[in-house]
């Protein structure tokens, strides 16, 4: 019986952006090639945190914690330059491919944003700006957050991928917009064997699109399963519901943890706590 290799293979994960809090401590994930892959949690459960460290955003010790197409995530740039692995993200920026940040909110068109990528198939260049009804004439300072995103978007695919990383960008899309974008990415995997992860909090419709359902409590990996085997969907209308029962279940947990008093024996802050180049959730979202 032939063993399937899988585009994602995280082995032993453990990353904090401060010492003394770390968000994935020995972190384990398997995901096969052509998987639609859901990647549910809370805020701040480490869904950003996870997507960006397997875009090799993040540094993480040793080349094969995080393997993406059995290449390590952070160390071999080839995997981005050479158009594997693409990353679309909640800022207005495309960082996908060796293009680099773009803004998407300066007085340009559409047309000079999309048109502007270099090494694109035209034939799935037109596709994308049909699909995503896309005016070319478009000045992106003038347009909604919507009309901008679907620019983003569709910038963000213009180059076929192998592994497409995406974290909420499907969020000011509207309905008919957002499910016309499911039905293309669902293409991708069954025509391409392309596998994507997709991290969202809007759960319409995905009970009959994802493939796999990862999700992730305060940097835990608590289940990793096929939707067709996730037993409390087999008892529920929707997914919505169950992700719902989850999360509710997780707030009752954290009511109950008793509220630790300071130490006496804390340290005192010290002046390096407040320097620009100390390293912070916040500065590392945005590096």
């Amino acid at each position: 019986m032939e063993v399937k290799s899988h585009s994602i293979e995280v082995s032993g994960l453990q990353f904090s952006y401060e010492v003394n809090s770390p968000i994935f401590f020995d972190f384990n994930l398997k995901i096969l090639p052509g998987s639609r892959c859901l990647l549910v949690g809370a805020n701040g459960s480490g869904k950003t945190t996870l997507l960006r460290i397997l875009a090799g955003k993040h540094m993480v010790g040793g080349r094969d914690v995080v393997r993406v197409l059995n290449c390590s995530a952070f160390h071999d740039t080839s995997l981005v330059c050479g158009g594997d692995l693409a990353y679309l993200g909640e800022s207005w920026s495309k960082s996908v491919g060796s293009a680099g940040e773009l803004p998407l909110q300066g007085d340009f068109s559409a047309e000079h944003m999309i048109f502007g990528v270099d090494g694109v198939d035209p034939v799935r260049r037109d596709k994308l700006i049909d699909l995503l009804d896309i005016n070319l004439q478009w000045r992106m300072h003038k347009v909604s957050d919507g009309q901008r995103r679907r620019v983003q978007i569709c910038m963000g695919l213009l180059h076929p991928y192998k592994v497409l990383l995406l974290d909420e960008v499907t969020v000011d899309l509207d309905v008919v917009a957002r499910m016309d974008l499911l039905e293309f990415f669902k293409e991708e995997c069954e025509q391409r064997g392309a596998t994507i992860v997709y991290a969202t909090h809007i759960f319409d419709g995905l009970e009959t699109w994802a493939t796999d359902l990862v999700y992730v409590q305060d940097g835990v990996l608590k289940k990793s399963e096929k939707i067709a085997e996730l037993n409390e969907l087999k008892h529920s209308q929707n997914l919505l519901s169950v992700v719902e029962a989850w999360l509710r279940s997780e707030t009752k947990i954290e009511k109950k943890k008793p509220i630790k008093s300071p130490s006496p024996l804390q340290k005192s802050p010290s002046p390096f706590d407040a320097s620009p180049f100390r390293s912070s959730r916040h500065m590392a979202y945005y590096r």
